[in-house]
């Protein structure tokens, strides 16, 4: 971390300690902001395959929701959601490979994310996309997903209709809210005091407490055949969050797990997109 940004980082923590002080949950309001405001938007340019797709956009909640769409006439059709700060753009192999498949292939940048508009995004939001990608275009055979998007798509295919021929690639994915956020406070060194304001928030605005929001809860509820590709050293959604559902052994579940390749390098592995594509 640059010196810039210790001492923003610092002050920041300051800030809301202080504020915790007076009102913690003024301060869990504050955080919660920070919680589901992107510090970063990929905006480079996009790879070659990007100028062969039909651009798309849709509103959503006023805020215009933009991405791509190729081969729109084929009988399946694949949707890619892409992680936390991140975008569709990176995700360009996988795009050629699942045309060459006979796919149609559909990816728009979350909001706040890439070219789509906004400044916030929760998991809500996430889904509440997905959920209008399908009104739109209609049905998805399969999904694609990395991290937050992960975590996305299994909330949504929670209650959404499909079929155990719906074919589900979920890549290093956000597996427990619970660990982001602890990992969260952990950074900025906030009290219980303030954790529980925030937990509550969560429960205002959605209707459950951060546990319910974890993905081996929803495996319950889906039917879809799902490929689970994680590293046994990413730091960002820990294997120990899904060591109890591989355990489990679900039979609708194959689980892939590879040691090296981190959180991001996971997805752009040859042998990782070979597994992926295979299935598929």
């Amino acid at each position: 971390m640059k010196l810039a940004q210790k001492i923003a980082v610092n002050y920041l923590r300051a800030k809301l300690n202080m504020l915790a002080v007076v009102s913690p949950a003024m301060a869990a309001d504050k955080a919660f902001d920070l919680f589901t405001t992107p510090q970063h938007r990929s905006k480079k340019t996009p790879p070659e395959i990007f100028t062969k797709g039909e651009r798309m956009q849709f509103v959503l909640h006023d805020k215009k929701v933009k991405g791509w769409r190729w081969n729109e006439r084929a009988e399946k059709k694949l949707l890619i959601l892409h992680g936390y700060e991140s975008s569709v753009r990176k995700f360009d192999h996988h795009i050629s490979r699942a045309l060459k498949k006979g796919y149609g292939v559909y990816a728009f940048d979350a909001p706040a994310h890439g070219n789509s508009e906004g400044k916030r995004i929760h998991m809500l939001n996430y889904v509440e996309m997905i959920r209008t990608v399908e009104e739109l275009y209609g049905k998805m055979d399969a999904y694609l997903a990395h991290s937050f998007g992960g975590m996305s798509v299994c909330h949504y295919l929670e209650k959404a209709p499909h079929t155990q021929e719906t074919k589900v690639v979920l890549i290093a994915p956000a597996t427990e809210n619970t660990t982001a956020i602890d990992g969260f406070f952990k950074f900025l060194q906030l009290n219980d005091k303030v954790r529980k304001a925030f937990d509550q928030k969560i429960k205002d605005l959605s209707g459950h407490f951060p546990t319910h929001y974890s993905i081996p809860r929803t495996m319950k509820h889906i039917k879809a055949s799902v490929l689970w590709v994680h590293d046994e050293e990413d730091q960002v959604t820990p294997l120990k969050d899904v060591e109890k559902l591989m355990r489990q052994q679900p039979s609708n579940v194959e689980f892939l797990i590879t040691k090296g390749l981190g959180h991001n390098r996971i997805y752009r592995d040859n042998e990782v997109k070979k597994k992926i594509f295979s299935f598929l």
